[in-house]
């Protein structure tokens, strides 16, 4: 497709837009790719200068501030880019002057990024296509992308009724990362990993997402989601994509079909394969229901069905109020078949490669070596490469730009988030009250070591 001409953004004084998008926004007018003018609509009975106001603040508090002369150019030009529509989304007469408002800056290629409730979506799409406002345009939207199979199912369909697939950019903020990124660029540029990437040489898969906080503030909201649809239908499972996926052709396209090969190769979850729990305070947080059934930690166990992964476990565990705060996959490599040293401890743990998605970027060889001693005893060592890089890009400042430039390689395509939801459907069909862990604990340990197994234990993320 080509460059979008202008950016329509509904639901611009929402807190995603004061946490996430106005700093975005300000970087790329710091980078000189801020190109298209910016247009908000919200119901908030604000003016332009209650939104420019908003702005500032969202850049003070999220964005670094405005600290010298180049940052007060760059918030000055995303000023000059930044008009607003205020009125409620089920009045055409929003959609006529917002046709106006396009119209008169001259675009005629929209971007609609549609940073609201999912269930103002059909209201929004339908009335974009009214409107002519969908005409060569491409549409932005947050996850979740539904609630569960059927649900992403009926809305593809609904914005199918206005936009091709081709014009639908399905954000997930995870994929826009460096340090996720990183993981396909480390595969697919070094030979030295591709002969140890399959089942002879790898014995499981461990990906763990754990986050230190709960969920104050976010109690309503969180209670009608839950941990498996808010970051492992997602986040996990693309992340699982990424560290599975066949090596792609020459073409940006394959990328995307090959993470599709991946998750149409996972057979869904069974009950079994699923711990649910929920830490011991969740239910006196406020807007949490009392009798809540909502799970806050979430582990599971998948298989992919492909020759190189088959007998090859992958196991997911995410939760609020763990130890820590780190996204990280550890691939746990087969021992050697034989132990063939004097005093070689039979008791010798796996060697293992190590990704670290956050709080920094990292990617790690775990191994045993020799201690020093005359001794043949050994002990673990970890060859660790660093990459943080303060200058890079934030996610959703790499992921607009490329939904207006129109480069769909980091968006979420409908094959892979129908089958995404396919994969976790029988776990949201539990209904039976989640195991009540302890906050700062690594969640309800008796059933996530029970579900791990042999193949445990568990790799514990450390700061």
């Amino acid at each position: 497709m080509t460059h979008a001409d202008i950016l329509c953004w509904y639901g611009c004084t929402g807190d995603l837009g004061y946490k996430m998008t106005f700093p975005a926004l300000f970087n790329m007018a710091k980078r000189g790719t801020l190109t298209v003018p910016i247009i908000g609509i919200a119901l908030s009975g604000w003016t332009l200068k209650d939104l420019h106001e908003r702005a500032r603040d969202s850049i003070e508090t999220h964005g670094g501030g405005i600290n010298d002369k180049k940052d007060a150019a760059a918030f000055d030009l995303l000023l000059e880019h930044l008009d607003y529509v205020d009125g409620d989304y089920t009045n055409p007469a929003t959609f006529t002057e917002l046709r106006r408002r396009v119209d008169a800056r001259g675009a005629s290629r929209p971007a609609h990024y549609l940073a609201i409730p999912p269930s103002l979506f059909p209201t929004v799409i339908q009335s974009l296509g009214t409107a002519g406002l969908a005409d060569d345009g491409r549409v932005i939207v947050e996850k979740p992308f539904g609630r569960d199979l059927e649900s992403a199912r009926e809305l593809t369909k609904t914005i199918n009724k206005v936009f091709s697939e081709e014009a639908i950019y399905r954000i997930d903020h995870y994929l826009g990362k460096e340090e996720v990124l990183s993981v396909l660029y480390t595969r697919f540029a070094n030979s030295v990993f591709e002969p140890l990437w399959n089942r002879t040489c790898i014995e499981s898969v461990q990906v763990t997402m754990a986050e230190d906080f709960g969920v104050k503030g976010r109690g309503h909201f969180y209670d009608s989601v839950g941990a498996i649809r808010d970051v492992v239908q997602n986040h996990m499972l693309q992340l699982v994509a990424m560290l599975a996926m066949e090596p792609p052709i020459i073409d940006r396209d394959s990328i995307q079909t090959e993470k599709e090969k991946v998750l149409r190769a996972m057979s869904p979850v069974s009950k079994r394969s699923v711990v649910r729990g929920q830490f011991d305070t969740y239910r006196t947080v406020e807007g949490v229901k009392p009798d809540s059934k909502v799970e806050t930690f979430a582990a599971m166990r998948l298989h992919i069905d492909t020759w190189r992964w088959a007998g090859v476990p992958f196991f997911l565990r995410t939760g609020k109020n763990l130890p820590v705060h780190v996204t990280e996959a550890y691939v746990k490599l087969r021992k050697p078949p034989l132990m063939v040293l004097p005093e070689q401890s039979r008791n010798m743990e796996a060697d293992a490669i190590r990704f670290r998605f956050t709080p920094s970027g990292q990617i790690g060889l775990t191994l045993n070596v020799k201690a020093p001693g005359p001794n043949f005893s050994g002990e673990r060592a970890e060859l660790m490469v660093r990459e943080d890089n303060p200058d890079e890009m934030t996610p959703y400042e790499r992921l607009l730009g490329d939904a207006i430039e129109g480069d769909k390689l980091l968006f979420t395509s409908a094959t892979a988030v129908d089958n995404a939801w396919r994969v976790v459907d029988p776990a949201l069909r539990i209904d039976e009250d989640p195991s009540t862990y302890a906050t700062g604990s690594w969640g309800p340990t008796d059933a996530t070591d029970h579900l791990i197994g042999e193949h445990g234990p568990w790799h514990d993320p450390v700061p």
